[in-house]
Formats: C-alpha cells, sequence, structure tokens
C-alpha cells in the first residue's frame, strides 16, 4: 500500500514538472491542418485497437473538434491538434461494462497522433483528458 501511495505522489510530482508556456511566436507556426469532418470514424477507427470489446463500448462525443495545444511534461511529449472530447464505457474481460472514463484525442492529417485517458497512461491521463474536456467546453462529470 506504500508502495503505491509512493508512486501516486512521484506521478503528481513529476506531472507538474511543465515546461514554460509557449510564445505566441511558436504557437503560430503549428500546422492543425484543415478541420476534420469525419473526425467521429477517426476516433472509432483508433478505438477500434484499442477496446475490450469495440462493437459493444460506448462512445460519446462530448465537445470538439477545437485547435487544442498540450504543453509537454516529464511524463508526456507536447501534442497539438483538433482535439476531441469523448467519454467511453467499454467492457472489462469478464464482459460486464467499466463505467465511463474521459478521454480527449488529438487529430491531424486524418488520424489520431495522440490520446489523454487510455492505455498505460491511464491514471495520469485521465486527469489531463478532465482538464482538456473543460477546455473543450465539456464538464466531465
Amino acid at each position: 500500500m506504500r508502495f503505491l501511495a509512493a508512486t501516486w505522489v512521484a506521478l503528481a510530482l513529476l506531472a507538474g514538472c511543465q515546461s514554460p508556456l509557449p510564445t505566441r511566436e511558436e504557437l503560430a507556426v503549428l500546422d492543425y491542418g484543415p478541420r476534420p469532418e469525419d473526425y467521429e470514424k477517426i476516433v472509432r477507427d483508433y478505438l477500434r485497437t484499442r477496446l475490450v470489446e469495440p462493437d459493444f463500448a460506448l462512445i460519446e462525443f462530448k465537445a470538439g473538434p477545437k485547435p487544442l495545444y498540450q504543453k509537454e511534461t516529464v511524463l508526456r511529449a507536447r501534442q497539438y491538434g483538433w482535439a476531441v472530447c469523448v467519454m467511453i464505457n467499454d467492457k472489462d474481460r469478464r464482459g460486464a461494462y467499466e463505467g465511463f472514463y474521459p478521454m480527449v484525442l488529438y487529430i491531424r492529417g486524418g488520424k489520431v497522433v495522440a490520446a489523454n485517458g487510455d492505455g498505460l497512461e491511464r491514471a495520469a491521463g485521465v486527469r489531463y483528458a478532465h482538464a482538456q474536456c473543460r477546455e473543450l467546453g465539456y464538464e466531465v462529470p
């Protein structure tokens, strides 16, 4: 139990180590590309290989796509693109739904280039996804 608590404290400290805010000039040169009109299909295709039961997963699109910039931290690289906030409820290996969790996916060039809220970084990523969904206009319950 102490190890788990120590791990959470270390992650929280590392997550707080962020690079300085980008300048206007740095932001101006970022190429988000055109707004993806087929963003729902792009997101569903990306999630298909990452969900336990993709045909039965509940995916709710809550906000976006909007241009969004995510600063670089010790735990993750800088990301930017057309961000989409989704709430996902996937089944676990036993076939039971796990409950909804947020994800924010970044789209550039017709594909997902980054995501917060899934995979090995899910604990930290969900925290980022909550904040990013709020930036996109959706308050995660």
